[in-house]
């Protein structure tokens, strides 16, 4: 329209980056880097050098490494052990989150340090009190020699070396979530007339349901990979008390370098099962 003032229109204004902003995107990208470069020196270059050298002489010697009688033994051993141990350690880690997050009681914290043990302890240590225990010269040891009862340098000595280095696993995933959940809906189903077991059946289980299974996903990795606690009560027995952990070890000590790079590469199998599953339990989780 003649004589209308036209709008005023601001000129666009260029974007200009701060540089803050740009310090805090260097800051960023120099941090993922270094943690980048931590992470492939601890952890992927190990496991290259594991899959390189066990393959260094070829597939015949691989697998004649993996299907040796010690490391078939070994192998067995290790899954044996590892079916004992989870779920003695699985019905002991839901059994105490229960007491602690739904029960008021004397002793509650001593309880909890209690759990929390091995994770302060060295699994060297555990090994050496089972040792002092149940040895030759331990406590009950005597009593054990007339009797003719093996515990240590035996299966039972490997077995409760195992539960003391795995039983917090459980009960430390299941404790705070529990936490988190609280009472209600258990005192909720106590008064519409529910009994114990199907409060815990019904309301508790499938609450937990992911953590638990979390929790003894850890449990049986670490069982499996157990070292320093399995070596002290075993005796390295060949063919009876060598777990794959220990197996590996004799085999690097008697210069059989691919042969134990085999062995260590089975381990490093479970691991990843063991890691992808994980994996797939903390998306579940979230959703």
């Amino acid at each position: 329209m003649a004589g209308t003032v036209p709008l005023y229109t601001a000129p666009p204004q260029k974007s200009i980056s701060s540089p803050a902003a740009t310090e805090s995107s260097i800051v960023k990208w120099v941090l993922i880097g270094a943690a980048g470069l931590v992470l492939f020196w601890l952890i992927a270059l190990p496991l290259i050098v594991v899959l390189t050298e066990s393959l260094k002489k070829g597939w015949d010697v691989y697998w004649a490494a993996l299907t040796d009688p010690d490391a078939r033994s070994a192998l067995r051993l290790t899954l044996l052990i590892a079916a004992i141990t989870v779920p003695l350690n699985t019905i002991f880690g839901v059994a105490a989150a229960w007491a602690v997050t739904k029960f008021r009681f004397r002793g509650k914290g001593f309880l909890i340090t209690l759990i929390d043990l091995p994770f302060a302890v060295s699994p060297v240590i555990g090994g050496m009190i089972f040792v002092l225990i149940f040895g030759a010269r331990g406590w009950f040891g005597p009593w054990l020699s007339a009797h003719d009862i093996k515990i240590v340098f035996a299966l039972p000595g490997i077995i409760l070396a195992t539960l003391f280095v795995t039983f917090p696993f459980v009960a430390r995933e299941l404790i705070p979530l529990m936490e988190d959940q609280g009472t209600q809906e258990e005192e909720a189903a106590i008064t519409l007339g529910a009994r114990g077991w199907q409060v815990f059946f019904r309301v508790t289980l499938p609450n937990i349901k992911w953590g638990l299974l979390y929790g003894i996903i850890l449990c049986n990795a670490r069982a499996m990979g157990e070292f320093g606690a399995v070596s002290v009560v075993s005796g390295h027995i060949r063919g009876e008390t060598n777990t794959l952990p220990l197996h590996v070890e004799i085999l690097y000590n008697e210069y059989q370098f691919s042969a134990s790079f085999a062995v260590a590469s089975l381990l490093l199998l479970l691991a990843l099962v063991t890691m992808l599953l994980k994996s797939w339990l903390s998306r579940k989780n979230v959703h």
